[in-house]
């Protein structure tokens, strides 16, 4: 397995992950009006573009022989507004980790998380935040395994559907 940057010769590749992995995960909650809305905005080619444009954003992938197996979005210059006082002064929100479902198990999700601690340490943050969906007790404890604790209960959308969710931090 091999961890690299993504660029925007990655755009189509990551796009059809993105929306597979949302899909296989979390697809059998939404009406399918709301998913498809849902894939066509938040993981669109523009929108995954612009992530990997940004100067503050960073896309890593990670790609065995087969292709793409795995990736995750950090923002180093974002925090969630729904986090309780105090926040912390330099926050990185890690974004969409997600593995293709033949490399579930593989080490592809541990590699990926590691590597955004890493680099958050690297760039002098003071804690990463990320949400995870409240009935997702398998990352749940993953994400317990690196030392994220809940912070606060918080609401993500798709469509017309609300999601209860947990906001995750790890101090650093």
């Amino acid at each position: 397995m091999l961890l690299r940057p993504a660029s925007t010769t990655d755009i189509h590749a990551l796009v059809e992950l993105s929306r597979a992995s949302f899909s296989d995960a979390f697809g059998h909650l939404y009406a399918p009006e709301d998913l498809q809305n849902f894939l066509d905005n938040e993981r669109s080619p523009e929108k995954l573009g612009a992530a990997i444009r940004d100067p503050d954003t960073e896309v890593m992938l990670a790609e065995d022989s087969a292709g793409l197996i795995g990736y995750c979005i950090m923002y180093f210059d974002a925090s969630f507004p729904e986090r309780p006082a105090p926040q912390p002064a330099r926050v990185a929100i890690l974004s969409q980790l997600y593995c293709a479902p033949q490399a579930i198990g593989r080490g592809v999700g541990a590699a990926l998380i590691e590597w955004a601690i890493g680099e958050a340490r690297i760039r002098r943050r003071e804690a990463i935040q990320l949400s995870v969906y409240s009935e997702n007790f398998g990352a749940q404890r993953f994400y317990q395994r690196y030392g994220f604790a809940k912070v606060a209960d918080i609401a993500f959308w798709v469509g017309s559907h609300r999601d209860d969710e947990f906001l995750y931090e790890l101090t650093l």
